[in-house]
């Protein structure tokens, strides 16, 4: 063969090689599917390198301000999404590679079912990195499945993040049924009593040390207990969520955030078994708005001062546009006795109540135990606003109590356009006050008459700025 013959018969396998690279483009999904046995979903990528794509620039244009989203896809690395294997693997290594790059996401597609056992994930990361939940994720089914070897007191854990979001069309279920059974629950024992053992239940999301977090869209339903806890982070918005549990679920508080500053709670629904929200020490700068609870224990600010040896310091928070149905509780703030520290600048304002319980209550005499006895010291409760407060409240508890300490009063608490009803017949109960100071600002219903004015003469300064 001449030079020109084998070169022509080289053109002709280039050609042939082309031909079949394009056609291969052309039916790689097939290919995939075919050996990964992925599912139809619109949020699957299959690039051949079957770890992540880059989407392309807008306009064709190749210089973009924004780095371009990094797919990470948890089934290329090798999870099954069938509700029963192991996947834990698959989502550490898929957030591994993530971490290591700007913008990376961490994509549990939908149509699988995802079985992770208890997991840390560390930071630090590149920043914009994204856990997205399409799909179903779960942990093991109770605690005869949970493995030995970690704790029982968590499942998914964040731990110095920052920049992060966790979002997703999809759904977390937290298989809470055979953990609520324990029979050290409140009522798991024979006839409502509980029974020694082990008690400890995963709380389902937990971020420490992390900031500048946003949490978006997902539907989390039957926590073992806690469905999100956040703990010394910073710059947090939590926004269009969806928290499921029921009413009888114990210790399933919908979202806990403790020692963490700068936190948005936006447009989001809880039904639970504990408090809708509760806020624990350490804690400023908190806006909530256009939050439903319904057969919760209510928005909470503590408990505070179980820590006798800590200032339980929380300030500068607001609460607003807030339906409340069927709690037992409707805004709350309950510190232990013995505690020191403050809550102040807190405002409660255009909160409607249906069939609540205890729809203002203020209790510095929290306590689990049968006998607790009084003690001297306090949390300052101070500058504290309830303001137009409406609806109606189940006539079990008065609508209105306010027990503070006997030596460290609750002083600047304002209070106006509280209108109040029973929901059922026509019994309207008197609120309560104890050592309690300060103004009303407009007629209530039911009128609040034990409140009283100024201050007291018995307030040390050394109760102002404790913290």
């Amino acid at each position: 063969m001449g030079f020109s013959g084998g070169l022509s018969f080289v053109l002709v396998i280039r050609m042939a090689i082309l031909f079949l690279a394009s056609k291969s483009a052309e039916g790689g999904t097939q290919f995939v599917r075919k050996v990964f046995n992925v599912k139809s979903s619109k949020h699957e990528s299959h690039d051949a390198s079957h770890f992540y794509f880059n989407t392309l620039p807008n306009n064709g244009k190749h210089s973009v301000s924004k780095p371009r989203p990094r797919i990470f896809n948890v089934r290329y690395f090798g999870a099954v999404g069938d509700g029963w294997n192991d996947d834990t693997a698959a989502f550490t290594m898929a957030w591994k590679a993530a971490c290591e790059v700007e913008s990376g996401v961490v994509l549990a597609p939908e149509g699988y079912i995802f079985m992770v056992n208890p997991t840390t994930f560390y930071g630090p990361c590149k920043p914009g990195l994204t856990f997205q939940v399409d799909g179903v994720l779960m942990p093991p089914d109770g605690p005869y499945f949970w493995p030995k070897s970690v704790s029982m007191g968590q499942w998914l854990v964040f731990f110095q993040v920052d920049r992060m979001t966790l979002t997703g069309d999809g759904i977390i279920e937290g298989n809470g049924e055979k953990w609520w059974e324990l029979p050290c629950k409140p009522h798991g024992g024979p006839n409502g009593t509980t029974l020694p053992g082990p008690c400890d239940s995963p709380a389902l999301f937990m971020f420490f040390w992390s900031s500048n977090l946003h949490v978006s869209n997902l539907h989390i339903r039957n926590s073992p207990q806690f469905h999100m806890k956040f703990d010394n982070c910073t710059e947090v918005v939590i926004q269009n969520i969806s928290l499921d549990s029921p009413a009888l679920s114990p210790n399933t508080d919908g979202i806990h955030i403790e020692q963490t500053k700068s936190v948005g709670i936006y447009d989001t629904n809880i039904a639970n078994g504990d408090d809708c929200i509760s806020i624990g020490a350490g804690c400023t700068d908190v806006d909530i708005k256009n939050i439903t609870c319904t057969h919760s224990h209510g928005i909470s600010i503590g408990s505070l001062g179980a820590e006798q040896n800590r200032q339980a310091c929380v300030s500068n928070i607001t609460v607003r546009n807030v339906y409340m149905k069927d709690s037992d509780n409707g805004v709350r703030i309950k510190t232990w006795q013995g505690g020191s520290g403050s809550v102040s600048g807190v405002t409660f304002r255009d909160i409607e109540m249906d069939n609540v319980r205890n729809c203002i209550i203020v209790d510095q005499y929290y306590c689990l135990a049968e006998e607790c006895q009084n003690k001297t010291s306090a949390v300052f409760i101070n500058d504290v606003s309830y303001i137009n407060i409406k609806g109606t409240y189940d006539v079990i508890t008065k609508p209105v109590h306010f027990a503070c300490s006997d030596t460290v009063p609750c002083m600047n608490i304002t209070i106006s356009e509280v209108n109040l009803l029973p929901s059922e017949g026509k019994s309207e109960l008197d609120p309560f006050c104890w050592n309690v100071y300060g103004r009303l600002e407009t007629e209530t219903e039911p009128r609040i008459r034990c409140l009283q004015e100024g201050e007291p003469d018995s307030v040390s300064e050394r109760f102002r700025g404790v913290c």
